[in-house]
């Protein structure tokens, strides 16, 4: 059965957005690039929660760099009770009812293996529903203080992690692999 990785960019201290940041947070740089640029060409079956798809639908479905052409092409799930069909964004499906049978359902499924990116409410849900194989978090070197949006990680369950792996991007943004650890 394939693993579902999370993935979740965030500053220093914990948000997934923030006033006046930009892309990236405001960190583009060669070493981040190529990063998405190899997950991106891995075989995956994106996931993301309704948010996300619009935000990302927005951005990549009418856009040509390479980038977005290879989102564009990735098969594509967004989990939704308020989205209606047919999406507009190219290789997408729209999943509709219980999370935790619709993920395993497709974890079955699935030839490849699953990931989500962004999608803050989503990935929640999977961690607390023991889905997700591996978190991978991009730390961002700044602190956001009272301009910091969206806490990644408010109202997440507790949960044991061992570190995986590490990497560091462009001298200054940190990658963390996690994957859940057992009960202590």
């Amino acid at each position: 059965m394939p693993d579902l990785t999370a993935d979740l960019f965030v500053s220093l201290d914990g948000f997934a957005a923030g006033v006046d940041v930009g892309a990236f947070f405001g960190y583009p740089g060669p070493g981040l690039d190529a990063w998405i640029r190899e997950a991106t060409e891995q075989p995956q079956l994106m996931l993301m929660g309704r948010v996300t798809y619009e935000a990302l639908a927005a951005i990549s479905s009418a856009a040509a760099d390479e980038a977005s052409t290879r989102m564009n092409d990735l098969p594509k799930a967004v989990f939704s009770n308020t989205l209606r069909e047919p999406l507009a964004w190219k290789n997408t499906r729209l999943v509709r009812g219980d999370l935790a049978e619709r993920v395993r359902a497709l974890k079955r499924e699935s030839a490849v293996p699953l990931r989500s990116i962004g999608s803050l409410t989503l990935v929640r849900s999977l961690m607390e529903l023991g889905l997700v194989d591996r978190l991978r978090v991009m730390v961002f070197p700044l602190t956001l203080g009272g301009d910091g949006r969206e806490p990644a990680y408010a109202g997440y369950p507790r949960t044991g992690l061992e570190l995986a792996g590490t990497r560091v991007l462009d001298s200054r943004i940190v990658l963390l692999e996690y994957r859940p650890a057992g009960p202590k």
